[in-house]
């Protein structure tokens, strides 16, 4: 009986020790089943052989480096594909450890050939192994549990081209694709009310909206560029743009291709082009491999003046960029104005320039320009213009252009017997000197060799710049004759001797600060009522002496007519001697 009892108690205990492995065998296998469940990662990033996976198809990038994702979507905005059947994990996981960084590559589009425009039309070029071309986007985890893998708490960066915001100009639309070409060029919008922002993240393969055609926010000149299938066709005084069949744009401009923007008369005399988008135009019948620049050469043209501040300097600005691979199209063209800057126009162009208005072709090209950037009166802004160029490069274009031979002024007592030379700009109708020879004597008594020349509209310009660029001291009274010192050489001094009238502004706006921005050293000096001519025409109490001002409100034209072509000016010597004097002094450093 005790023996029975025994074997019951027995059989009670290990019943009890199996129904206990069993609940904690059960235990174990719920507690693994939830761990699988709710963190995969714990088991499937334990390799350090592990790689992280992206889309295959994107180009190599060569600054590659480890980066933590936090949100897919950001991943997209970037330009990154990301395959949405490898696993993911959020910000408030562990950061997992990948020991074989080159072995965790992300690789992303090259921009190193690509050029870009920001809103102020100013030209960067983007290298991918330069800082300034990248963009750094910064992941951080919120927490890391194993201190070895976050020494320092190191942020892993990625860094991608910046062009989220900017869209891009080709023809209809434009891919981004794996290869770099070389001759590929990213034109982005310049205008901020005209410029498209792409709503879908970017993608290899993705197509992105172009800017308009032209852009006529700019208070001095319209300009059109395109790139694509361009047909000109002049004529019928169009310019067309090819667009696929499946393409949403429907764009119609009128443009005069000449920099001086809302004068009526003046664009009066310049032929009016139309610039629109196709999907049907004429055969080509002549092919070009370069761009295209479409200008013209009416307006003003003919005033020395407005040769270099509507023409001269902003061909230079659009089109230098081209090293003379670029074909232009004049409109309104004269022969005898092309004979005149012929040397400028082959330093800027390797081709015959075309006459617009006389050609019976369909010419083709893929990149076109319509029209000319131009910024103030005879200056360049350097902030907005390609490539930077300033009126420093200017100046130097223009010298090289002509074959002039001096880059300094002459350092006085540096050559012995060799004197500073001082050019007079001479007059004969209006705003001359009348007493021309007592300056120059007066000139001359200081030390100066005195040369004295006219600059009219039949002047040879390479002549005359031969004598300007050896001079280093050049003065005249305002007038178109003053533009001659783009040919002046570096540090030399331009003396401007403003009217009487309150002309003083539009003496330094057309002259003075192109000098200052050239590098040349600028003086101006107003004449009093005693040196005027026009004490001969008024009594000394006219309103005309006493508030010159007060004629500036009938406008421009009668400015000109009143205080420009019928005055003269009769130099007082003894007061301008002063002035001479400080510019022989800047000679002598």
């Amino acid at each position: 009986m005790g023996d029975k009892s025994k074997l019951v108690r027995n059989l009670r205990v290990e019943s009890q020790r199996f129904r206990l492995l069993v609940i904690v065998i059960g235990c174990f296998l719920v507690t693994l089943t939830f761990i699988v469940v709710s963190k995969p990662e714990a088991i499937l990033f334990t390799s350090s052989s592990t790689k992280l996976s992206l889309d295959e198809s994107l180009p190599d990038f060569t600054d590659t480096e480890t980066i933590t994702h936090q949100d897919p979507s950001e991943d997209s905005e970037a330009g990154i594909e990301v395959d949405e059947s490898k696993p993911k994990w959020s910000s408030n996981e562990a950061e997992q450890k990948i020991e074989d960084v080159p072995k965790h590559k992300l690789t992303l589009p090259t921009v190193s050939n690509y050029t870009i425009k920001d809103s102020d039309q100013e030209e960067k070029t983007f290298e991918s192994d330069q800082p300034g071309a990248k963009r750094e986007a910064e992941e951080k985890s919120d927490q890391c549990n194993d201190p070895g893998s976050c020494v320092g708490k190191e942020k892993h960066k990625v860094t991608l081209p910046t062009v989220s915001n900017y869209t891009i100009n080709d023809s209809d639309q434009v891919e981004l694709t794996e290869t770099k070409q070389p001759e590929s060029e990213i034109e982005l919008g310049t205008n901020p009310n005209q410029r498209e922002e792409a709503t879908e993240s970017r993608q290899p393969g993705m197509k992105l909206e172009m800017k308009q055609l032209c852009d006529f926010s700019d208070f001095r000149s319209n300009i059109c560029e395109m790139d694509g299938d361009i047909r000109i066709q002049p004529k019928s005084s169009s310019i067309l743009f090819m667009e696929s069949s499946n393409s949403q744009r429907d764009e119609l401009w009128k443009i005069k291709p000449y920099p001086r923007k809302g004068d009526e008369f003046c664009l009066s005399h310049v032929t009016e082009l139309t610039v629109k988008s196709s999907k049907e135009a004429p055969q080509c019948t002549k092919y070009h491999n370069v761009p295209a620049l479409v200008f013209s050469i009416s307006g003003y043209t003919g005033n020395l003046f407005h040769d270099f501040t509507d023409v001269m300097v902003p061909l230079f600005t659009t089109a230098n960029q081209f090293n003379g691979e670029v074909q232009f199209l004049l409109t309104d063209m004269h022969p005898w104005w092309v004979i005149k800057y012929e040397k400028v126009l082959q330093k800027l162009s390797n081709y015959p320039v075309i006459d617009f208005n006389k050609d019976d072709q369909v010419h083709c090209f893929k990149h076109a320009v319509v029209g000319l950037r131009a910024y103030k009166e005879f200056t360049i802004d350097s902030s907005k213009s390609p490539n930077g160029y300033s009126m420093i490069d200017f100046n130097r274009f223009m010298r090289r252009a002509f074959s002039l031979e001096r880059e300094a002024t002459t350092v006085v007592g540096e050559v012995p017997n060799k004197k500073p030379r001082l050019l007079i700009i001479s007059r004969k109708r209006t705003r001359a000197f009348t007493n021309l020879n007592e300056i120059a004597a007066m000139a001359e008594d200081l030390g100066y060799e005195v040369v004295i020349n006219e600059a009219d509209v039949g002047s040879d310009i390479s002549k005359f710049a031969e004598i300007v660029n050896s001079c280093d001291v050049m003065m005249g009274v305002h007038g178109a004759g003053l533009t001659n010192c783009v040919f002046l050489p570096p540090n030399a001094t331009l003396i401007q001797i403003v009217p009487w009238g309150g002309l003083d502004w539009i003496a330094r706006l057309d002259f003075g600060d192109p000098a200052n921005a050239m590098g040349i050293r600028y003086s101006q000096y107003s004449i009093t009522v005693d040196e005027s001519t026009l004490l001969e025409q008024y009594p000394r109490d006219h309103e005309i002496f006493t508030n010159p001002f007060a004629f500036h409100k009938r406008g421009f034209d009668f400015i000109r007519k009143t205080f420009m072509d019928q005055q003269n000016v009769k130099l007082d010597v003894r007061r301008f001697r002063s002035v001479l004097l400080e510019a022989l002094d800047h000679l002598h450093s």
